[in-house]
C-alpha cells in the first residue's frame, strides 16, 4: 500500500519549518506502511562543499575514527555528524566522488543512503514517527523534501528496502505501486555502467532517471519517459538539486493529492497528509491526472 509525501517550498520563510511540516505529513499517513520510512531534505546548496549521507547497522564500530582516515585518505578536510545509525560526511566537491570510494573501501559494511550538493537522507525499519524522532527531522531546514512509509510486497524489509532510493547526485524517488518490467529494464541499465544495491523496483525506478537525466533531459523530460518505458502501477515522487516532480502512471490507481499555494506545493497518498499546512484551506487541491507529469524548479 505505501503511503508517499512531497513538499516544494515557494516562500523561503518557510524554509525552516520543512523539516517539521514534511514529518507531520509523513507520520499521518503511518498505517499505510508499518515497515520501514525515510524522509530526504534538501538544504540550501554550499559552492565550497558536498556532502554524502552514509548508513551503518554497526554505527560505533564503523563510524569510530572514520573522519581522521578518511581526510588522510583523501587528502582534504573531512567532517562527520552522527545522527543514530547514520552520518552526514562533508567535504569538498571535487573529492566527493574519491571520498565516496574511499568510505565503501575502508568500511565496507557502510551503505551510501545519498550524495550531493544538497541532499541528505534517512531510513529505516520502523514506523515514521521512529524514524523522524531518531534523525531529529523536525528541526532540519530546507528548500524541498520527500518521504515515504513503506509496506513491502515484493522485497525484504530492510533498511537498504527503504524509500527514498538515491543513484545520483542530488537524485532521489519515493515510489507507490510495482513494476512488471524492473528486470528487464535493470539489465539495459546494468550494460549502461550502473550499479545496483538491492532487488527493489523502485532502485531501477531511480536508476532509469538518473539514466535520463545523464543523457540530457530536464527532470520532466525523464518523467515523461517513464509512461513508455516502465510498466506497471506507479505514482512517483522526485527531488533533484532543484526540482519536484511527480507522475503517475496512465491507469492511475494508486491514490495520490496535490496542493498549491502562493508558498508551496504539496502531494500526498491521501488528504489528511496535507491537512495541517499553512493555508490549506485556500489552496487549489486536485488529484493529478493519469500519465501526466507535474514538476517545478526553483
Amino acid at each position: 500500500m505505501c503511503g508517499i509525501v512531497g513538499l516544494f517550498l515557494k516562500d523561503k520563510s518557510l524554509e525552516p519549518q520543512l523539516g517539521a511540516m514534511l514529518s507531520q505529513m509523513l507520520i499521518s499517513l503511518s498505517d499505510r506502511g508499518p515497515d520501514s520510512a525515510g524522509i530526504a531534505i534538501y538544504g540550501a546548496p554550499s559552492k565550497n562543499e558536498a556532502k554524502i549521507t552514509i548508513q551503518s547497522a554497526k554505527p560505533e564500530r564503523d563510524f569510530r575514527g572514520l573522519e581522521a582516515e578518511l581526510a588522510r585518505a583523501i587528502g582534504t578536510p573531512v567532517t562527520i555528524a552522527v545522527k543514530s545509525t547514520h552520518a552526514v560526511v562533508r567535504t569538498t566537491p571535487a573529492k566527493i566522488d574519491e571520498a565516496r570510494e574511499t568510505i565503501q573501501a575502508l568500511r565496507p559494511d557502510i551503505r551510501i543512503m545519498g550524495a550531493g550538493d544538497a541532499v541528505e537522507i534517512y531510513k529505516e525499519v520502523g514506523l515514521p514517527e521512529a524514524v523522524v524522532d531518531r534523525f531529529d527531522v523536525r528541526k532540519m531546514t530546507g528548500t524541498h523534501g520527500i518521504g515515504h512509509t513503506r509496506m513491502a510486497t515484493e522485497s525484504a524489509v530492510t533498511t537498504m528496502g527503504a524509500h527514498p532510493f538515491s543513484t545520483g547526485a542530488d537524485q532521489c524517488l519515493v515510489h507507490n505501486g510495482s513494476l512488471s518490467n524492473h528486470n528487464n529494464v535493470r539489465r539495459e541499465l546494468i550494460r549502461e555502467g550502473m550499479t545496483f544495491e538491492t532487488e527493489n523496483d523502485t532502485e531501477v525506478a531511480a536508476a532509469y532517471l538518473s539514466s535520463q537525466m545523464a543523457h540530457g533531459k530536464n527532470l520532466g523530460e525523464a518523467l515523461e519517459g517513464t509512461l513508455s518505458d516502465l510498466d506497471g502501477f506507479f505514482t512517483f515522487v522526485v527531488g533533484t538539486k532543484n526540482g519536484f516532480g511527480v507522475v503517475r502512471d496512465p491507469i492511475a490507481c494508486k491514490p495520490a493529492v496535490m496542493a498549491e499555494t502562493d508558498q508551496y506545493v504539496a502531494f500526498g497518498s491521501e488528504y489528511r497528509a496535507l491537512t495541517k499546512l499553512p493555508g490549506i484551506d485556500n489552496a487549489r487541491v486536485w488529484e493529478p491526472e493519469p500519465a501526466t507529469v507535474y514538476f517545478w524548479e526553483h
